[in-house]
């Protein structure tokens, strides 16, 4: 029973290594010299905004070879975009790597911004990183109109400002965008967490539109840090990068276990959250352990909620999986199947490529074919409003 033939697989992980001129084509005149731009120092290439501030180094965060080929060492980080396979960076040749794959649509996040664009906070003029974000949020919505809806980036917030977070949630939505990419940690410039009441105009406005919010793993300086946390010191760069690698998938519990605790769940029916890039086999575990405790502590008099907290991971979360193989197989039941999504996460590090459909095909073998339509395919396109061809 294994194999996907005759579905329309949505890959809900995947990133742009940003084309160099992606802000300086679409900015105003005024805008052209501030906005991200690509400068050469030496033998070094860095995204820079304004007149010096470094966002990012302008590495395509691909191991993708121009061949085709993949990089499982540590080279990639001295490439350039001339290194990588255009798709990396190039939709028009995105597209040829889905059909290549068998896949029918994908999500894209971002690099050069960070994964909730908490790189934007480098910028201390307000207005110039607004800009940043619309303007990438602008170049999004090309991509996804040139590529047939086939291409669904999702929308990055200016999450340091909440009155500008709501409306560019209502300018996405207008734009034709199919979610959102939100900081986890707010809280970490002094603003009030995601659960506080300020934040109640946001929640409501992606209620409203029925725009998903997508926590994807190292979505803010608090939640990235843990990948520098987690390796000890006396690890060489490869076992850091990697044990680092594996500690990002588990800080998403942290965000998701305080939001089923919040009570925004309880407050907006229609909200759709995803935690992006983290897996699916610590779920069971930690909705159990929430639950335990909620009840251990006597939470529900400090927030009462008509369900336990686990119950609105069921009504309202989904998780994405990749490389995994015992939750897939044995833990699909615990979880839920409406409430899992795949993702390849191409092209960074820990890309499923190029094994895409050997590997569906082997966690799928015992699923019935009702199960591999919902979590390949359904689930995907009901959370992000793809209309399937016939």
């Amino acid at each position: 029973m294994g194999g996907s033939a005759g579905l329309k697989i949505i890959d809900v992980d995947s990133h742009i290594s940003e084309p160099h001129d992606l802000w300086t084509s679409r900015a105003p005149a005024s805008l052209k010299l501030r906005v991200p731009r690509v400068v050469r120092s030496g033998d070094t290439r860095s995204w820079i905004v304004d007149e010096k501030i470094e966002l990012a180094r302008a590495n395509p965060a691909s191991v993708v070879r121009k061949d085709g080929s993949k990089s499982r060492g540590m080279e990639f980080f001295q490439w350039q975009l001339e290194d990588v396979h255009a798709a990396s960076w190039d939709m028009r040749a995105r597209l040829e790597i889905l059909d290549r794959f068998g896949l029918y649509a994908q999500v894209l996040y971002p690099n050069v911004a960070g994964f909730g664009s908490q790189n934007f906070m480098k910028v201390e003029d307000g207005a110039l990183r607004l800009a940043c974000a619309q303007i990438y949020n602008d170049a999004m919505a090309e991509i996804q109109a040139e590529s047939g809806a086939r291409l669904l980036p999702m929308a990055l917030m200016p999450w340091w400002n909440i009155e500008e977070s709501v409306a560019e949630v209502e300018r996405a939505k207008r734009m034709g965008l199919r979610g959102v990419v939100m900081c986890s940690d707010p809280d970490s410039i002094g603003l009030p967490d995601l659960g506080a009441d300020a934040w109640k105009p946001f929640w409501d406005a992606c209620n409203d539109a029925e725009l998903p919010v997508n926590f994807h793993i190292g979505a803010s300086e608090t939640a990235f840090n843990m990948f520098g946390r987690a390796p000890w010191p006396s690890m060489g760069l490869a076992r850091r990068l990697a044990l680092g690698s594996a500690a990002l998938f588990m800080e998403n519990s942290r965000v998701l276990a305080n939001l089923l605790y919040s009570g925004i769940l309880e407050r907006c029916p229609k909200l759709k959250v995803v935690s992006v890039e983290s897996g699916i086999g610590w779920i069971p575990f930690v909705l159990e352990s929430i639950d335990y405790e909620w009840q251990e502590t006597g939470s529900q008099a400090e927030r009462p909620l008509s369900m336990a907290p686990s119950e609105y991971f069921k009504r309202h979360v989904y998780g994405c999986f990749w490389f995994e193989k015992t939750a897939p197989t044995l833990l699909i039941d615990k979880i839920g199947e409406d409430n899992v999504l795949f993702e390849t996460d191409f092209p960074h590090p820990t890309c499923l490529y190029p094994g895409v459909q050997e590997y569906i095909a082997q966690v799928s073998a015992d699923w019935s074919e009702a199960r591999k339509r919902k979590i390949l395919q359904d689930n995907a396109a009901k959370l992000y409003r793809v209309a399937l061809p016939g």
